[in-house]
């Protein structure tokens, strides 16, 4: 082990999230339970196939003039 060794070094981001964790033990709970709000949800296969089949081709270059 050298003499003058230096403290381990931690990056402001890293002790922002440390006292962060610290001030709010739960937030790891809150952001689970707010994802599972607005995304983790359950798809339903069959309105889903509805969907690519009522979809409509877009054209190659959608900003070409049909006349042209």
């Amino acid at each position: 082990m050298p003499i003058f060794r230096r403290p381990d070094y931690t990056s402001d981001i890293t002790q922002f999230l440390s006292e962060l964790h610290a001030q709010r033990p739960t937030l790891e709970a809150e952001q689970k339970a707010g994802r599972a709000l607005l995304w983790d949800k359950q798809i339903n296969r069959e309105s889903q196939a509805d969907s690519a089949r009522a979809r409509v081709s877009q054209k190659p270059y959608v900003y070409q003039i049909e006349g042209e």
